[in-house]
């Protein structure tokens, strides 16, 4: 099945915890890497410090299965700053999870509906606010 899903993960101190997801690991259920986003990028400079506090990856193919819980998962330094942005193919808008008393859930936006399609690891996000007519 040919579907795109993105994934951002944002966290504080991250750097050791993350690092190994960037390098290929057939143990893994799902096997595509992250790619770190160095705060140069923010700053417009070309050299960037040692802290990294976001990571990206882009899924082609509907591999992703077991992600979410490999994250959750993770020894992080600083859970509460632990948030993953997800945006699956159909999804209107990315959708939110942090880490609440050790589990990895997604935070109600304000306006999104998720509803369950068996296409998708986490289901179709959908606006609410969005009027009949109106270019998706």
């Amino acid at each position: 099945m040919s579907r795109y899903a993105e994934v951002m993960v944002l966290a504080r101190d991250a750097e050791e915890v993350m690092e190994p997801l960037t390098r290929p690991d057939e143990n893994r259920e799902w096997h595509q890497c992250f790619t770190r986003v160095e705060d140069r990028v923010f700053a417009g400079r070309s050299g960037g410090s040692h802290e990294c506090y976001a990571w990206v990856i882009q899924f082609i193919r509907h591999n992703w299965h077991g992600l979410l819980g490999h994250l959750e998962s993770l020894p992080w330094p600083d859970p509460h700053s632990v948030q993953v942005l997800v945006r699956d193919e159909e999804d209107d808008c990315f959708g939110l999870w942090m880490i609440y008393d050790g589990k990895l859930i997604e935070v109600p936006l304000p306006r999104t509906r998720r509803e369950p399609f068996s296409a998708s690891v986490t289901g179709v996000l959908s606006r609410t606010d969005r009027r009949f007519g109106e270019p998706d």
